[in-house]
């Protein structure tokens, strides 16, 4: 029997600024329509959001997403922070010195992640020091790929949530859980 949390649905929200590369982000609206999360993108955007490359990756999901343009993060800040006061604008980049898991998400916040050539900008990062978070990773490599990285610190945000509406637990298609298979392939 599938199991879905009770409590309020995920009102959180994922900011991209300035994202260049359309496989990333459509991947990321894919995991912002499994999530009941909103998608905010500040321009410019390195594609156009009719691009086939983006469909392809979003797939059939992103008629179901909820996604909002701003020109710039200015208008950005003022149609999102200007009479919320409760949300936190939370930044994912590497120069945090916090890491993801000490974060203490509230359900409406908003994470933004920047471009993948060069990240959030040090003035923007400079204003939000308190709300800096960085995923852990060795010194080898300059970052994760942005689907990804989106992924880990959402489902962080989600899990401090208790995945409150989200469905939990699955069933099996054609088998029942704790049934043997004589015919098993393994």
């Amino acid at each position: 029997m599938m199991q879905v949390r009770k409590g309020k649905i995920s009102g959180m929200h994922i900011v991209l600024y300035q994202p260049e590369i359309p496989a990333n982000t459509g991947n990321i609206g894919r995991t912002c329509v499994a999530t009941n999360t909103v998608l905010h993108l500040i321009e410019p955007l390195g594609f156009r959001l009719t691009g086939k490359e983006l469909r392809r990756a979003g797939m059939d999901y992103w008629e179901h997403l909820d996604v909002r343009r701003y020109m710039n993060v200015a208008e950005f800040l003022e149609k999102n922070f200007a009479a919320n006061t409760k949300a936190k604008l939370w930044m994912a980049t590497t120069k945090a010195q916090k890491v993801y898991t000490q974060a203490d998400f509230g359900s409406e916040d908003f994470i933004m992640f920047g471009k993948e050539s060069a990240g959030i900008p040090e003035e923007l990062l400079v204003d939000y020091q308190d709300t800096c978070i960085r995923i852990p990773m060795l010194d080898k490599i300059r970052s994760l790929n942005l689907a990804n990285s989106v992924s880990i610190v959402l489902y962080e945000a989600l899990r401090q949530q208790n995945f409150a509406g989200m469905q939990v637990s699955g069933e099996l298609h054609r088998l029942e859980w704790g049934e043997a298979c004589a015919e098993s392939p393994i």
